[in-house]
């Protein structure tokens, strides 16, 4: 494991500035979207191709280790994982998860789709990213890593990114 994150950050590296992302102070820009050195991402039926892009983006980065205020590439804390892997779709969020919920359109939880957002009763607390079939994708806490686990009644708010 050790051996393949040093490939991974190495890889990382060697792409420079462009896995490099400066972000707004606040609010959501959406700016078009560039294709990622590992290719195009196929779009789901019914979710945005920002979405889609941001699923997979987020995928990518599971074994990478939680640190807290990192944003990527090689390691993440939760809102910075959901802020890089949009980031990755050309869409700008803050790197904080309770302003992540401030600034993206608020659903109900049935009404989840792919690259949506998922939060616990305080927002200011997580974040993850929804990737279908009841499963989310999260950096979770320090001495974890980027990991795809069930969603869980953890959750109890959701939000769109738009």
């Amino acid at each position: 494991m050790a051996q393949a994150n040093a490939a991974r950050a190495a890889a990382d590296q060697s792409a420079g500035a462009a896995a490099t992302t400066t972000v707004p102070a606040a609010g959501t820009t959406t700016v078009p979207a560039s294709s990622s050195a590992e290719g195009t991402t196929a779009a789901v039926p019914g979710v945005s191709s920002a979405a889609s892009a941001a699923v997979a983006a987020a995928e990518g980065r599971v074994g990478d280790p939680y640190v807290w205020g990192a944003a990527g590439p090689g390691a993440f804390d939760c809102s910075g994982l959901v802020m890089w892997a949009y980031a990755q779709a050309g869409v700008y969020l803050p790197h904080y998860s309770g302003a992540q919920y401030d600034d993206t359109i608020h659903i109900p939880m049935s009404d989840l789709e792919p690259g949506d957002l998922v939060f616990p009763a305080d927002p200011g607390e997580h974040v993850a990213i929804y990737i279908g079939n009841g499963e989310i994708v999260q950096a979770p806490y320090t001495g974890a890593n980027v990991q795809i686990v069930p969603l869980t009644g953890f959750f109890v708010l959701a939000s769109r990114v738009g």
